[in-house]
């Protein structure tokens, strides 16, 4: 008997459940999906927990709406932090902005570094600024030949503030992400999979269907083990090789005795698919 699931109650994004994938879409195109004066990073911050939560879903798929991915911050609000837009994100003494940062933007890395499943990023359109940064977040990123992405916080006399400096130069390597953060220039689809940014470029109208398809693939194999590998892979970034192996053996452990495991066995030796229930 399949137990009903509820999904979140979002305000700027549309979440869908496909098998056991997950697919967030942020629906202000308006304002190309900023993510301040927006909902946007509540949804975000709700989404990733709601798919930790939730047992039945193995893979996060994130996209825009429109033309954009996301323009990261809203311009406007910067400009009119000390009129219009006093009480916004952007607006106060430099204690009340710092406050505003961590209570708000960044909660966004805090949240999508923590999720214990995969994340996809599929870039339709500009991932500007910490729209680019949400994107060096998740752990794939596909891009459509419309993808335009730029760190391109030091244009505004600005940095990245929701840590994109963390996530790009681990991503990319020191020298690479410095030339990028410093001179705030903006490089397409083709140049961002050169430099291994983007695993994969796709024509707009495939983009969507080739996300999917590889977060179906993803989502296939058994549940724990996946949520598992995800939590080893974050693991290997911290940990000395040591302290890595140990907690390789802990979840080895914990995975041979899995009802899952042994239906891989089974499924591989008949030459079948297997029918995973996460136990």
């Amino acid at each position: 008997m399949h137990q009903e699931i509820t999904l979140p109650a979002l305000t700027d994004a549309t979440l869908t459940l496909d098998g056991r994938v997950a697919l967030l879409t942020f629906n202000r195109h308006d304002i190309r999906n900023a993510l301040t004066g927006s909902a946007l990073v509540d949804d975000i911050v709700n989404t990733v927990a709601w798919c930790n939560q939730t047992p039945a879903v193995s893979v996060l798929v994130m996209t825009g709406e429109g033309s954009a991915f996301s323009a990261g911050g809203n311009i406007k609000e910067m400009q009119e932090r000390d009129t219009v837009h006093r009480d916004g994100p952007f607006g106060g003494d430099v204690y009340q902005v710092q406050q505003k940062y961590r209570e708000g933007i960044q909660r966004i890395p805090l949240a999508v570094y923590n999720a214990e499943i995969p994340v996809i990023a599929a870039v339709n359109g500009p991932a500007i600024g910490a729209g680019f940064d949400l994107t060096c977040m998740c752990d794939l990123r596909i891009g459509s030949t419309r993808a335009l992405l730029g760190e391109t916080f030091v244009n505004l006399g600005i940095i990245p503030g929701d840590g994109g400096a963390w996530f790009l130069q681990r991503l990319i390597g020191y020298q690479k992400a410095a030339e990028l953060t410093l001179t705030g220039r903006t490089i397409d689809a083709q140049e961002a999979h050169e430099l291994g940014i983007l695993l994969e470029v796709t024509e707009p109208e495939q983009l969507l269907p080739r996300a999917m398809e590889l977060a179906q693939r993803m989502a296939a194999k058994p549940p724990q083990a996946l949520r598992m590998t995800k939590r080893l892979l974050k693991a290997a970034q911290r940990q000395e090789l040591p302290d890595f192996l140990d907690t390789c053996a802990l979840m080895q452990g914990i995975c041979h005795n899995t009802e899952d495991h042994a239906e891989a066995i089974s499924a591989f030796l008949e030459k079948r698919p297997g029918h995973f229930r996460g136990c």
